[in-house]
């Protein structure tokens, strides 16, 4: 118990200043090191747009067939382009041959923007002759440009008297995700670490310590980003702005936590010793192994991703084991040389003092008591709290983001999608893709267009509308219009159909593509990548566990209360996604990132939790040493996933569906995990096994004479933590 554990023997004779001043030396080298690597690599942390895409064509599954569409659809255009949809619908009535007029000439003027590839299509009226829709064709590579070259041409659209202007489309929504997307280097950023300060300086009241903290995880984020934006820029990596985003945010939270389990130890280890290096020296050979075994279950989940299909689950999963390795790296090196420099004015204004007693907070007193009097009660009504929210996992629906559900606020690519819907078919602006052998095209088309639900097909042509079809390498390009909106599963059931009757056409060696398609790809391919991941990232965790504790009862016991928490936050957000969010669906990868996050980073904290359980356990048994180590480290433990949950919470200031569902379930499964499963179901089950929870090893083994493990919390010094 940190209260009333011994003090060290008599202290050794004060070094001269001789000794005093070498060893100084190695942490002001590490010091001088880190200074020299934040100079050089922190900017890369602001840098990595520069190289991030948010083409959402560049993250298709790979071995799908609407990839293989994609790319040989690409040889049908001169040039690589993207189509923005632009929709005039009337305020008075009928269009005129006025406004017809003023449309074509908008479309036509469109057509010479820098970032246009001079092709535009003819203003086409809706059958109900309230709205007309053209199409111009932009320049695929303007990054970042097209947000610019889109706004371009609302602007001209504009100019047709009397009417209501939408903008649909791929160029559209790229537009509208590189804006949501513009703050992600900055406010991103300085929100996560403003709410980590905040809560570093409420809960430990110290000025200096979170400024280390903070410090230490911007270094490794420098850092981290640099070698990521090498990577991306030689083309080893795909980057997008929701990994950029999840990046910043993995490393800032590990960061943080790993720093707060090293100065918590070091801040208890000064009470202990009066000589501020051995107590460093203590307090880092205690928390070397429970920090290098947590980065490697995150990292080691992360890496599982790289059997994914899809491109970017497999790109996160190398540049965020990138981000906690640095994490992990700082957190060893610079954090320690910071503290042992500046000694007990870390803690300033409160001060430690070589007592002999190790400070205790008296609320986590009273929770190992709890724990000590009925634990059979705790771990049974925490169990069956969890299985009635995971009871709910399975009406979560990750079937895919409707595309007027892709941003959390409002913008103008989904406003111009319904405009566009309501007066055309519903699947206008995105089209099933067909690539068949030019020699049967006749015959597809024909079976193409007899499938219920497509409402017409035309083939790619060289020149105008209805000529010769163009044939690029023997094939033709055929696009098919869904009577359906394009991101509804009426869609997606046409897209079945039509795939199977072009398949059933002799020699046609046909393809389907498009946005429907790829959705449906990518929803099939998620699923098996859940099946194929989940696993493996199980088994990874476990054998981390294992080699830790040395154990095997308590490594599966941890897993699976990590489990079972998992699924409980699945069962409360299909609750609270669509009733207090809106959100109809989730992104089909979001149960996996959920998965791969909590598990990981749930294991963290019962790693914290265990690692000091085993140690108390070696002097008092398994029983007393479980009430140790939660009064030990429940103060530091909890205010790690409070300070995890809030850095995940800050990704809710980008304005994207997917990001808005990753913070609630990893933030919320976090502080579940946190306040239930560490503070209560895992003691009180460890507590009700005692030793047989080492098996097969022999670790709990009273000490006689051994002090009581929960004193009193009267007349206890209060440490640190929530």
């Amino acid at each position: 118990m940190p209260a009333d554990r011994p003090a060290p023997a008599a202290a050794p004779p004060a070094p001269s200043a001789r000794r005093r001043r070498a060893r100084l030396l190695v942490p002001l080298a590490l010091l001088v090191v880190w200074l020299g690597l934040g100079g050089a690599f922190g900017s890369y942390a602001g840098r990595l747009g520069e190289v991030a895409t948010n083409d959402r064509a560049a993250f298709l599954p790979r071995s799908a067939e609407s990839t293989e569409a994609a790319r040989l659809g690409a040889g049908f255009r001169a040039g690589d382009s993207l189509p923005v949809i632009v929709v005039w619908e009337s305020r008075t009535g009928p269009l005129d041959d006025t406004r017809r007029s003023a449309a074509e000439q908008a479309l036509h003027a469109a057509a010479a923007l820098p970032g246009a590839t001079g092709r535009v299509s003819p203003a086409v009226p809706a059958a109900d002759g309230r709205a007309l829709q053209g199409v111009v064709q932009l320049r695929a590579d303007l990054g970042r440009e097209t947000g610019d070259t889109v706004r371009a041409v609302r602007a001209l659209a504009e100019g047709v008297p009397d009417t209501t202007v939408g903008l649909a489309g791929p160029a559209a929504i790229l537009a509208d995700l590189g804006g949501a997307f513009a703050g992600i280097d900055g406010l991103l950023l300085g929100v996560a670490l403003g709410v980590v300060l905040l809560i570093l300086l409420a809960v430990y009241r110290a000025v200096l310590l979170p400024l280390l903290v903070i410090l230490g995880a911007v270094f490794a984020l420098g850092i981290a980003c640099a070698l990521v934006y090498l990577l991306a820029d030689h083309g080893l990596v795909t980057v997008d702005g929701q990994i950029q985003g999840l990046l910043s945010i993995l490393v800032i939270g590990a960061a943080t936590d790993y720093g707060l389990l090293l100065s918590a130890r070091f801040r208890e280890e000064l009470h202990l010793h009066g000589d501020r290096f051995a107590a460093l020296r203590t307090a880092w050979r205690q928390s070397v192994e429970p920090i290098t075994a947590s980065g490697a279950t995150v990292a080691l989940g992360l890496l599982v991703l790289l059997l994914s299909d899809l491109t970017n689950n497999r790109a996160l999963g190398p540049v965020g084991a990138i981000g906690i390795g640095c994490a992990v790296l700082s957190a060893l090196t610079f954090l320690p040389a910071a503290l042992v420099l500046a000694g007990r004015a870390a803690y300033w204004p409160s001060r430690p003092a070589a007592d002999g007693r190790a400070p205790v907070h008296a609320v986590w007193a009273r929770v190992a008591a709890l724990v000590a009097r009925r634990p059979r009660a705790l771990w049974a009504a925490s169990l069956a709290v969890l299985a009635a929210l995971a009871a709910l996992a399975p009406t979560l629906d990750a079937g895919g983001v409707p595309q007027s559900e892709l941003f959390v606020k409002a913008q103008p690519s989904a406003a111009g999608q319904r405009l566009l819907s309501a007066h055309f078919p519903g699947g206008s602006g995105n089209p099933a893709v067909v690539i068949a052998a030019a020699d049967r095209s006749e015959a597809v088309t024909a079976a193409a267009a007899a499938v219920p639900g497509v409402a017409a097909v035309r083939a790619t042509t060289a020149g105008a509308p209805g000529g010769a079809p163009l044939v690029v390498d023997g094939r033709v390009r055929l696009e098919a219009t869904l009577t359906d909106p394009a991101d509804s599963d009426a869609a997606i059931a046409t897209v079945h159909r039509l795939r199977q009757a072009v398949h059933a056409v002799p020699g046609a060696d046909t393809l389907v593509g498009g946005y429907t398609a790829q959705q449906d790809d990518t929803r099939t391919t998620a699923a098996r990548d859940r099946t194929l991941i989940t696993p493996v990232v199980l088994l990874c965790v476990l054998a981390v566990l294992v080699l830790l504790l040395r154990s095997l009862v308590a490594p599966v016991l941890l897993a699976a209360t990590v489990g079972l928490s998992y699924l409980a936050t699945l069962g409360v957000s299909a609750v609270v996604f669509p009733h207090v969010f809106g959100f109809s669906a989730v992104d089909p990868s979001v149960p996996l990132y959920g998965y791969v996050f909590l598990v990981a980073l749930g294991v963290d904290y019962n790693i914290f939790l265990m690692t000091r359980v085993r140690e108390e356990a070696l002097r008092s048994g398994t029983r007393e040493g479980v009430l140790r180590g939660l009064t030990a480290t429940g103060g530091v433990i909890t205010s790690a996933g409070v300070v995890l949950a809030a850095t995940f919470a800050a990704l809710g200031v980008i304005p994207l569906a997917f990001l808005a569902q990753i913070a609630f379930i990893v933030a919320f499964g976090v502080l579940l995990d946190t306040l239930l499963v560490r503070s209560l179901l895992v003691p009180a089950l460890v507590r009700d096994l005692g030793d047989r929870v080492w098996w097969p090893a022999r670790t709990g083994r009273a000490v006689p004479g051994a002090a009581p493990a929960v004193p009193e919390p009267a007349g206890e010094r209060v440490g640190p933590g929530i």
